[in-house]
């Protein structure tokens, strides 16, 4: 099934990461905590938790749990009953009944007075409420899902969050990487959102020169998505003609980046072409690899498993004379002295190489002998520091 994300757009292996929990998570009624920096998208990342979901027609219901007071959060939350404190001329159903059936996302849960958290505990424990100043309970239906961008363990320990409520929310930990984490896909998003105001605002495409391109890919993005969307919109409104150069970016982001011309080049696909990282989540490619045979070596060596033993099963061929495929067995891990990782990593560098080889070194064509997206190629030299 493909998986909704709520217009998460990336292409990056740690989100990548992220899109494979949530795909498992999302069908349960389990509770999850999202964790990120603040900027990050924690909000649009537990949207597509509920899209997900067995709940996905029923009400999501989210609240910011630090940008209410905390003497008004209670009734925000439970709702209350007519005459319970001064202005409370009716009764008033709260954000969990309204979200009975549903999803109730409760955002910087972290910022949350201690007294309240204690209640919250008590819904996940009975799934039931109490208006304020009601006399009895209410059975409500939630899946309640909570995120924050600070460090709860640490909360914990200083005794501004109860460990108990802590580890009941803790259940499955969904962590959003921040936007300098996620390589290309800065630039993925930065044209996403220079199409979408220049649209707005009807004017011609804004195109990244080549050094723009650069500088951008190596700024930190303290902001993280929020401060790339705020910044491209701004690019919108000043740029003059149809490119963004250099001069058009701030001192700010010239002295975060330093030395321009010492930055690495970057090797990325038009953004014309890209995919959203849930297309990549939500296909599961069937691979069907064919390892090589390995003839073994010596205990020592087996012994300390070395490049040496992983250089061995890249040279080996994966067929006999007659053309038979050679499927390896654990006597072929135990005799090299490898764990599987290193034997798979071993069969992959020796794919990449050969195709790497008959493409003449070209990326485009190599990633299509391989039958993956040139990206991922990228993304897997990386790892191999080429």
């Amino acid at each position: 099934m493909q998986l909704n994300t709520s217009g998460i757009i990336g292409q990056s292996t740690t989100l990548a990461e992220v899109f494979k929990v949530l795909a498992k998570v999302a069908p349960t009624d389990s509770t999850v905590l999202v964790t990120g920096e603040s900027g990050t998208g924690k909000e649009l990342l537990v949207r597509a938790l509920h899209a997900n979901s067995q709940r996905a027609d029923k009400p999501f219901v989210p609240i910011n749990c630090g940008a209410i007071p905390k003497e008004l959060l209670e009734s925000e939350l439970f709702g209350h009953e007519k005459g319970a404190f001064t202005h409370a001329i009716r009764s008033r159903p709260g954000r969990f009944e309204l979200a009975d059936g549903g999803t109730i996302f409760l955002d910087e849960i972290g910022e949350m007075d201690l007294s309240l958290q204690v209640k919250i505990l008590r819904v996940l424990q009975e799934k039931e409420i109490e208006r304020v100043g009601g006399t009895g309970c209410k059975k409500v239906d939630v899946r309640i899902v909570a995120a924050t961008n600070r460090d709860l363990e640490a909360e914990v320990a200083a005794g501004h969050f109860r460990e108990d409520l802590y580890y009941r929310l803790n259940v499955i930990p969904l962590h959003l990487p921040p936007l300098r984490e996620r390589g290309h896909d800065v630039l993925l998003l930065a044209r996403h959102f220079l199409h979408h105001f220049c649209t707005k605002k009807a004017r011609a495409p804004l195109l990244l020169d080549e050094t723009t391109r650069r500088i951008l890919a190596a700024y930190a993005w303290p902001g993280n998505v929020r401060e790339l969307e705020n910044f491209m919109e701004r690019l919108s409104i000043l740029v003059d003609g149809n490119v963004v150069h250099m001069d058009d970016l701030p001192s700010k982001i010239l002295d975060n980046v330093g030395d321009v011309n010492s930055l690495p080049p970057v090797d990325e696909e038009d953004g014309s072409d890209s995919i959203s990282v849930a297309e990549a989540a939500g296909k599961h490619a069937e691979m069907e690899m064919t390892p090589s045979r390995v003839e073994p070596v010596d205990h020592a060596t087996a012994e300390h498993p070395s490049l040496s033993a992983v250089a061995q099963v890249a040279r080996t061929p994966a067929v006999t004379q007659n053309g038979e495929f050679l499927w390896p067995e654990l006597k072929v891990l135990e005799a090299l002295g490898l764990n599987l990782k290193d034997f798979l990593d071993a069969v992959e560098n020796r794919l990449i190489d050969e195709a790497l080889s008959k493409a003449d070194g070209v990326k485009n064509q190599a990633a299509e002998y391989l039958g993956i997206k040139r990206t991922t190629l990228i993304e897997k030299l990386k790892k191999r520091d080429l």
